[in-house]
């Protein structure tokens, strides 16, 4: 199958961006979430909504949530986190309706082919430093902390097919500890690897039960820092997983003469990923290979 993978869209998308997608050779397109500048989500989701590819998305932790809610969840404020959290399923109902045909994913095994799979992760990952909407995902979802989020992701891994693409927002812990790496904290070095652990114990519970992960797609930690200015690493691979981070922020750029997403393909044992830039007019005009794996027999 062929991807198109479109990272933090932060209300960058516009008529033109659908009909590049629209006339694509895609078989899927799979958004990692934060279709919101800040907060509100809908415009972007309606806009989405006239695509007629297949799709699927994950909700970021700028989807489906109120301004004072993200703030307190920023600012670790409990009680206005919790008094935040109670419009949050009214919010996501409204984002799912809003984006139409595509589907909004968390914690969801969905069947992409002959013996492949998309599982969707945690929804509106924000960072393993704290559970983040903690009161929303106990109410939707039942899991409270990263381990019982582990506990769900483990038990949809057990459920899967033999082959997985993993969607995600935020990407796994075990890629780096430096600014630098995929998902490296680049705003406070004390925290390092900025990857989350329940999708790691995820991704680990599927090569331990003999699946192999294609790729893992996600974005949240954007490819340039708002601080350094410095530019992050966009993927990372080990020897059967390919990991990618979409979020080139903004992703259109130079009066939308450059749009960026990703083009992922699997193809038997091998998985290969590039950059794409299209411009205005739908043509491509840069391509840069990523990453590509092909599995030993040994």
């Amino acid at each position: 199958m062929k991807f198109g993978v479109i990272g933090d869209i932060h209300g960058f998308w516009d008529e033109r961006d659908t009909a590049f997608f629209n006339t694509s050779d895609y078989d899927m397109l799979l958004f990692v979430g934060d279709f919101a500048r800040v907060v509100n989500a809908l415009p972007v989701a309606r806009q989405l909504a006239a695509l007629t590819k297949p799709a699927w998305a994950i909700p970021g932790n700028h989807d489906g949530v109120g301004l004072w809610q993200l703030l307190a969840e920023v600012k670790n404020r409990p009680l206005a986190a919790r008094l935040g959290a109670r419009g949050m399923q009214k919010r996501v109902r409204q984002l799912d309706e809003a984006l139409g045909g595509i589907r909004l994913g968390g914690y969801t095994l969905a069947e992409l082919g002959r013996d492949l799979g998309l599982l969707v992760a945690r929804p509106h990952a924000m960072g393993p430093n704290r559970f983040y909407y903690r009161h929303y995902l106990q109410s939707a979802f039942g899991v409270t902390d990263f381990q019982s989020s582990a506990d769900k992701l483990c038990a949809l891994v057990d459920a899967a097919p033999a082959n997985l693409v993993v969607l995600a927002h935020n990407g796994p812990a075990g890629l780096g500890n430096t600014p630098g790496t995929p998902f490296g904290c680049d705003f406070d070095p004390e925290y390092g690897d900025f990857g989350d652990p329940d999708l790691r114990a995820a991704i680990d519970h599927a090569h331990a039960t003999g699946r192999r992960v294609h790729a893992v797609l996600a974005g949240h930690m954007h490819h340039r820092s708002k601080h350094t200015g410095a530019w992050r690493d966009t993927w990372a691979q080990d020897a059967t997983t390919l990991y990618l981070n979409a979020a080139r922020v903004p992703r259109i750029e130079d009066d939308g003469a450059k749009r960026h997403h990703i083009a992922l393909t699997v193809e038997g044992d091998t998985v290969r990923a590039e950059t794409v830039f299209v411009d205005n007019d739908g043509r491509e005009t840069g391509r840069c290979p990523l990453g590509r794996t092909t599995p030993t027999n040994d």
